[in-house]
């Protein structure tokens, strides 16, 4: 445990007779719908893969192992919170049939004593909002969004709150990225304000309550959080979410310490937590305060939900009923195609083919208003091809199994190069980098070697070709595990303005079948050319 580095508490740390509290934060953050355990693709595992220890997760190892904390620790005295730094919604198939309600469910079943907003939480407009908002009675917050001019939400978004326990006050603060009105559709009458100004305002009136505990709960990424930490004074811990990253005290493959600390104003120290994405991870922060509510320590780690924690048979069952009509799902007929779609592994990891450019052309459709030129999806990410007929949901999820979400980013014209470069470099392997494009053309010269095979690339902008410039930043979409340098593409993972947490790919699809009438044929047109 680290001390925090204020005046008031290396004097309380002096003295032999002060006395401590110790408050213990459970949390979760990005669940995404992951009611059902995940493998480690974080898929949804089958009960043939969970039966074999292979998966991770769920909504009953998170119930049983929160029941299982709180038992314990109230035989200690110690007071115990669970919060959520928003994204339940959006990921599974259970999103798609129950649109919230499955997730409200369940978190009210489980317990949660607040949560803030994620972004995701408005893909479906203030309507799917209050989906959530009608079936919990824990607080909803999102302290820098004004939902005011929204009849629907008005009055139902707070702020900040205060809850007690354990004898404690513990006051909470919230923010929500203000990009959510970009990637999300919250609607024109939703407001958001600087997150880090509105938290400063929240922290002050509840200082002005006398509130001496102040925790902020954020769905802002690890990075935002650190400049809030930094900027914003009284906070004592920052409990966040959205950009995934998995902290940990005793893992080497982490992302981060867990705590992580940041400096903040006035010589503190705050800790900053996060535990990943998927409900793989448990968080469990350990607060330690003295009596007028200063922080003096923090510890904990993520506690991993694996095959090691028995499912809450009740939330099982639950889930297992909720997931019932997925089957119905995966039956529905979402569109026709005229002839067969040739997504083969021999064909997509070598060469243009049709389902690479269906699901390419459906990414950028989706974005091109963002200002994205380029869609990239690698070959392998395309698992089947799809038969003349009628296309079944199914269907679609076999060809993209991965639940991979769409990831939007910017970068130079040389960086898309050396993508190309790694894309085309292990053809010989059938590796499933090959690069499956849109908006994009180019040739390529397979006797080359690897690493200098493109011979040439236009990007069209405007419905006009150009040749590649490499000194300019171009808006690209990829998929979450291309974009962090999944298949080699390493180039990606420093990208500008990188956001990997869009809808499903599955869900792109469909859409995309949809607003082209439901009836598709197969196309290929040369994007992607070998030199002669």
């Amino acid at each position: 445990m680290r001390p925090m580095l204020t005046v008031a508490a290396l004097g309380l740390l002096a003295g032999a007779a002060a006395a401590e509290t110790r408050l213990h934060v459970l949390h979760i953050n990005d669940f995404h719908s992951r009611l059902e355990p995940v493998n480690r693709f974080a898929s949804t595992c089958d009960a043939a893969a969970d039966a074999a220890g292979e998966c991770f997760g769920g909504a009953a190892r998170l119930a049983a192992r929160v029941a299982a904390l709180r038992a314990e620790l109230a035989e200690r005295g110690d007071p115990v919170l669970l919060l959520d730094a928003g994204d339940q919604y959006q990921g599974s198939l259970l999103y798609t049939v129950w649109k919230g309600a499955a997730e409200a469910g369940i978190m009210q079943a489980i317990g949660f004593d607040a949560m803030t907003l994620g972004n995701h939480e408005f893909d479906d407009g203030p309507e799917g909002l209050a989906v959530l908002l009608d079936r919990v009675s824990f607080p909803v917050l999102a302290g820098n969004v004004d939902v005011s001019a929204v009849p629907l939400l008005a009055g139902r978004v707070a702020d900040r709150v205060v809850l007690e326990r354990g004898g404690l006050r513990v006051g909470i603060v919230s923010a929500l990225t203000p990009d959510t009105a970009e990637i999300a559709s919250p609607g024109p009458q939703v407001r958001f304000a600087d997150p880090a100004t509105s938290l400063a305002e929240d922290v002050a009136a509840l200082a002005a309550e006398g509130v001496g505990i102040i925790l902020a709960l954020t769905h802002l990424g690890l990075p935002h959080d650190l400049a809030v930490a930094a900027a914003v004074p009284g906070i004592d811990a920052i409990i966040g979410g959205h950009s995934h990253t998995w902290l940990s005290a005793s893992d080497p493959g982490r992302a981060g310490a867990y705590p992580t600390w940041a400096d903040g104003p006035g010589g503190a120290l705050v800790p900053v937590v996060q535990a990943g994405a998927h409900g793989r991870y448990l968080g469990h922060l350990v607060l330690t305060f003295d009596d007028a509510g200063n922080l003096l320590h923090a510890a904990g780690d993520t506690i991993p939900l694996d095959a090691a924690v028995a499912p809450d048979p009740e939330i099982a069952a639950r889930v297992a009923e909720l997931a019932a009509p997925v089957e119905a799902l995966r039956a529905e007929v979402v569109g026709e195609a005229s002839a067969t779609i040739d997504g083969s592994r021999e064909l997509c990891r070598s060469a243009e083919c049709p389902m690479g450019n269906l699901v390419a052309g459906a990414m950028l459709e989706r974005v091109k208003r963002q200002g994205i030129e380029v869609a990239l999806m690698n070959g392998g990410g395309l698992r089947a091809s799809i038969d003349a007929g009628p296309i079944t949901m199914g269907e679609v999820l076999t060809v993209l199994p991965f639940q991979n979400t769409l990831a939007t980013f910017r970068v130079t014209g040389a960086t898309l190069r050396a993508a190309l470069e790694n894309g085309v470099s292990q053809v010989e392997e059938g590796a499933g980098r090959f690069p499956q494009v849109a908006g994009l053309r180019f040739t390529w010269d397979p006797a080359a070697p690897p690493g200098a095979r493109i011979r040439a690339i236009e990007v069209e902008t405007g419905g006009v070709w150009a040749p590649l410039d490499e000194a300019r930043l171009y808006g690209v979409v990829s998929n979450d595990f291309v974009r962090r340098g999944g298949d080699g593409y390493a180039m990606f993972r420093e990208a500008a303005d990188a956001y990997d947490y869009g809808p499903g790919l599955e869900q792109v699809v469909v859409d995309h079948i949809a607003a082209a009438g439901g009836r598709i044929a197969p196309l290929t047109d040369g994007r992607i050319a070998r030199a002669e």
